[in-house]
């Protein structure tokens, strides 16, 4: 968020949007963080499922490139069964931003003149 000067900014917390956040690690390549939603009180809201959120690291040659996508899935269970799949897709949308950026680096260097040539 950029904020210029004098600016007001909505800092009010939504108290009906609450969660509790769990981290589970197999210390290898998975970090599965567990967003349980609470009530205001800070008491489980079992009206509302979990949300889960994968994070990994692979590494790049400019050195590790972090992933982070959200798993869809309604427990623990399920969110490892479907991390694999939910990392992959989130790779795979990370290479065809840099491939297009990329592109676009190219195709603007292309329009530089520079004197003499």
């Amino acid at each position: 968020m950029s904020v210029e000067q004098n600016q007001q900014v909505d800092f009010t917390v939504d108290k009906n949007n609450l969660y509790r956040e769990e981290s589970i690690t197999d210390i290898k390549v998975a970090s599965i963080r567990r967003l349980i939603p609470v009530k205001p009180d800070g008491s489980d809201d079992t009206s509302r499922t979990p949300l889960f959120i994968g994070h990994t690291q692979v590494m790049s040659p400019e050195g590790p490139l972090p992933i982070q996508a959200r798993i869809p899935a309604n427990n623990l269970s399920e969110a490892m069964d479907e991390f694999p799949k939910a990392m992959q897709q989130a790779l795979d949308k990370v290479i065809e931003k840099i491939k297009k950026m990329q592109q676009e680096q190219q195709q603007n260097a292309s329009r530089i003149i520079t004197p003499n040539r």
